[in-house]
């Protein structure tokens, strides 16, 4: 028996300021989505992969309030 999954694709889009992070998944014919910004401060080093962390982990709580609201 094939155990369910839910692929995801994350897609970053960034400039010197931000990086956004947008999801999308598809699942029963449904689709769900959500996206998550990251502002860095000037201050702040340059490691745009703490960014990218960032805006993803605020999409996937955006996407995961999204899927709960649906299953009720």
């Amino acid at each position: 028996m094939e155990k369910p999954s839910w692929p995801m694709e994350i897609v970053f889009t960034e400039n010197d300021e931000a990086t956004r992070a947008d999801i999308i998944i598809e699942v029963g014919g449904r689709r769900y989505q959500g996206w998550g910004r990251a502002h860095r401060n000037p201050n702040d080093p340059d490691i745009p992969r703490i960014g990218e962390e960032v805006a993803a982990a605020r999409a996937l709580t955006r996407l995961a309030l999204g899927v709960a609201r649906r299953g009720r």
